[in-house]
């Protein structure tokens, strides 16, 4: 049994996300194993991308909890702006952080991670123009393909994935399985 084999990952979703950054992760992490579950603000939703494609929740971010994950993905696009606006997905992802889950953020995902309140003193990286947002959040930014600070592993844009997958993959690999 591979290392990823039955870890069980979030991704989050709300309306116009990066249809790569969100697809690319679930496809990567259905293949390595991995029990996947779209989180959104409603179960059963359907959200549209930044250009159309349809993605549905499983299941709403006020039906779970942080310790029911080893991971939480949260992708780009302008998605992580309409998230934050739903406390109950904030929730989700500050209790992710206070438990040392795997959190994994790209583009301008960090938002959430701002949002979270869960950015003070770490290394974290995203889409150029949300640097002042990370760094007036207590984050250290650093201009690379993939950062990872621990459980926290950020990147800055779709051409990025690659790197991204496997700063995810390495993380959750050594992460110690939920309990939920």
């Amino acid at each position: 049994m591979n290392s990823t084999q039955g870890k069980r990952v979030a991704v989050l979703v709300e309306k116009f996300y990066e249809d790569l950054e969100l697809w690319y992760p679930v496809y990567r992490l259905r293949e390595a194993g991995c029990n996947v579950r779209i989180v959104g603000p409603k179960a059963g939703e359907t959200y549209a991308s930044k250009h159309g494609y349809p993605a549905k929740s499983d299941v709403a971010a006020s039906d779970v909890k942080a310790s029911d994950f080893d991971a939480i993905i949260i992708p780009g696009g302008y998605s992580p702006d309409h998230m934050r606006r739903h406390k109950s997905m904030i929730d989700l992802v500050t209790q992710a952080a206070q438990q040392g889950k795997v959190l994994a953020a790209i583009c301008h995902g960090p938002w959430m991670l701002c949002s979270a309140k869960c950015l003070k003193g770490r290394k974290v990286t995203g889409f150029f123009a949300i640097r002042d947002d990370v760094e007036n959040a207590g984050g250290v930014w650093e201009d690379a393909a993939v950062v990872r600070d621990g459980n926290l592993v950020t990147s800055r844009t779709p051409d990025d994935l690659p790197a991204f997958m496997q700063g995810i993959l390495a993380a959750l690999s050594e992460a110690k399985p939920a309990t939920a």
